[in-house]
């Protein structure tokens, strides 16, 4: 069983289902309307725990009703949550997330307690961090928090998974110069390299400009498509199961926690792990919402 720690953020998501997308200055009724637990680290910690990794979690929610809700439905997934600071006089992060009839979404993040915490409390969850397989993170927290707790990773041999999510066009080299393993999609590649990724080739190229930038394994997803890797000399694009989208949301997020589960640490298995997580995202987008929508190991398998 590995062992993950995630640093990331904790969200309430309010979704909205519509026929299509709204257009600028343009009012439409929405056909359905729920809440559910999100943000990018709690459903990136969700997926690892449900395909059986011990997970463990490190960040903040406010000190308000939508906090504690989060809180505990991380604690029913066996979620470690002891590195989950409590801040007073914020607010637990909120998305507000717009889904139409193809299954595409469009998110707006409100950050609240996510932007509340760094490096300080990061360095109080070290033993966590230090007694992990993978560190995963994203962007929706501070970059100086994740970047000290892959330093502290890296000091302690625990690899590194970056999620550069939301896409920074100048992520720091300090961050970039301790992260074993970057997994954006193909936008947020283009983001980070200036290289256009529509195809393998284009993927190749920003692959090679990514590790130039000291990362060993570069993972771009291509949605439908499946997903690209470059690592010690080989690419592929591992292709992804061919199912109808009815909801996007935490995709992504199913990818990366579910493959830090079954990821040896040496990368031996990579292509494995990559299939796998390709089968357990085909099922989230076959389901609305955020956590609701991750599939846990039986149904994987």
């Amino acid at each position: 069983m590995n062992k993950a720690t995630i640093v990331g953020s904790i969200n309430l998501d309010t979704n909205l289902r519509v026929h299509r997308m709204v257009k600028p200055g343009e009012t439409i009724h929405g056909k359905e309307h729920y809440t559910a637990a999100g943000g990018k680290g709690a459903n990136q910690a969700v997926a690892a725990a449900r395909a059986g990794s011990q997970t463990r979690f490190i960040g903040a929610v406010g000190k308000d009703t939508a906090g504690k809700q989060m809180l505990d439905l991380l604690k029913e997934e066996k979620i470690d949550t002891s590195g989950v600071e409590i801040i007073e006089n914020e607010g637990t992060g909120q998305a507000f997330i717009t889904i139409d009839d193809n299954g595409e979404n469009s998110i707006m993040f409100y950050a609240g307690a996510n932007y509340a915490f760094g490096p300080e409390e990061v360095v109080k969850n070290s033993d966590l961090i230090k007694t992990s397989d993978f560190v995963i993170a994203q962007l929706e927290t501070p970059i100086e928090a994740t970047t000290k707790a892959f330093e502290i990773a890296r000091q302690a041999d625990v690899k590194t998974i970056l999620n550069p999510a939301p896409g920074e066009s100048d992520l720091p080299k300090e961050l970039l110069q301790v992260t074993d393993i970057i997994v954006p999609n193909e936008t947020e590649a283009e983001t980070i390299t200036g290289v256009h990724v529509k195809d393998e080739d284009s993927a190749k190229k920003a692959a090679a400009k990514l590790h130039e930038l000291g990362i060993e394994v570069v993972i771009i997803t291509f949605g439908a498509k499946g997903a690209f890797y470059d690592y010690n000399g080989h690419s592929e694009l591992v292709p992804a199961s061919k199912e109808k989208a009815v909801d996007t949301t935490a995709a992504g997020d199913t990818f990366i926690g579910t493959m830090s589960s079954l990821l040896k640490k040496d990368f031996s298995n990579l292509k494995e792990a990559i299939l796998y997580s390709n089968k357990a995202s085909s099922l989230t987008i076959q389901r609305f919402g955020a956590q609701p929508s991750i599939p846990y190991k039986n149904e994987i398998i």
